[in-house]
């Protein structure tokens, strides 16, 4: 069995997730090495995306969500992510698996019984039959069906939730417009390739978070598609069983983890790696493991990094926090990751620099 320490883990990791070397994906390949990537604020996701191509554009994420390449859409923990269309269905099966929308608190808020929910469904998609929609243009359409105009109390304040369950199981998608939100049909994009079956998507998701997140204990596949899309602990448990040889169990530090048995020899060869990233909040490279593992994230810092601060990691562990003021980047190194290493600040800043396109100053203390 492959024994190793967690820098070293983090290092392969790094390099999955397209920091440590930088790729030349494109923005959809980005997407779809990361399974998912939070979509708001707007800023923040471009970002999480260009900061890992060698070569970017502003405002590409808004040309390829245009143009079909990826969708945003309701995801984990009912936030808004960006995934590509061909397997961002094996995420919508799992959210919807557990059909929260029949639940008794729903239908007496709503007043939709389970056998409403397929004439809703069709209501919603002949509305945007003809192009995208705003959310009260969509919400006027709906209520237009007398069987629906009691939802009337819905638009807008209470919409978002309604209409979640619509893009779980794919009839609606977000669209590409700035400004105000809007929604079309999700089967208008050639790419989209449908909602699978439910254990295919089970098994689907399970690789891609080994590939993205691994080598990882068992615990963190339960916390990326149980507490992250509801799936639920025994069907997860049969998803990871079905694998069997093809997940290989490591030890880390003394902690067992497993990773797919095709990325032992290259995990076992990968040195640790000392590469500094400036990374936005709720960047991926924590949101998929989460906040509360320390390996990442200390302990001690989980709250600053819960609330959204931009981060800086040095060898994958977070290590400190950074912030942009005009022209100038404030970065706050923890002081527990000892001195902070300046010069691979200063290059790192300055890459942030050429992707943000302006010049910028480096502020650097201890916190």
């Amino acid at each position: 069995m492959v024994s190793l320490r967690w820098p070293a883990a983090l290092a392969w990791r790094m390099r999955q997730q397209l920091l440590d070397p930088v790729g030349a994906e494109s923005v959809e390949g980005v997407v779809r090495r990361l399974a998912a990537i939070a979509a708001s604020p707007d800023s923040a996701a471009e970002l999480a995306i260009r900061t890992r191509r060698k070569r970017s554009q502003p405002g590409e994420v808004a040309r390829a969500l245009g143009d079909g390449r990826i969708i945003k859409t309701f995801a984990f923990r009912g936030a808004t992510h960006l995934m590509t269309p061909e397997a961002g269905g094996a995420y919508l099966a799992l959210r919807a698996a557990s059909r929260m929308w029949e639940l008794p608190s729903w239908q007496t808020f709503y007043r939709l019984t389970p056998d409403d929910w397929p004439l809703l469904r069709e209501t919603a998609r002949e509305a945007l039959a003809d192009g995208p929609l705003t959310i009260d243009d969509l919400g006027t359409a709906i209520t237009a069906n007398p069987k629906f105009r009691h939802l009337g109390f819905a638009f807008p304040d209470r919409a978002w939730t309604l209409l979640k369950p619509l893009a779980w199981q794919g009839d609606v998608s977000l669209g590409s417009t700035a400004g105000r939100a809007t929604f079309q049909r999700l089967d208008r994009n050639p790419r989209w390739a449908g909602i699978p079956d439910l254990e295919d998507a089970g098994r689907s998701a399970v690789e891609a978070y080994f590939r993205a997140y691994g080598p990882a204990p068992l615990d963190r596949v339960h916390y990326w598609l149980g507490n992250g899309l509801g799936a639920g602990r025994k069907r997860i448990e049969g998803w990871i069983a079905s694998f069997g040889d093809r997940l290989a169990p490591i030890v880390i530090d003394g902690e067992y983890s497993y990773i797919l048995r095709e990325h032992v020899e290259e995990l076992a060869t990968t040195p640790p790696t000392t590469a500094v990233r400036l990374l936005p909040g709720h960047d991926q490279w924590v949101l998929g493991p989460g906040t509360a593992d320390a390996h990442i994230v200390s302990p001690d810092r989980r709250t600053l990094v819960s609330r959204r601060a931009n981060i800086v990691i040095s060898g994958g562990a977070v290590s400190g926090t950074w912030s942009r003021t005009n022209d100038q980047i404030a970065v706050r190194w923890f002081h527990e990751r000892g001195h902070p290493p300046m010069d691979a600040l200063t290059q790192e800043v300055a890459r942030l620099a050429r992707i943000l396109g302006r010049s910028l100053q480096t502020a650097i203390q201890t916190a």
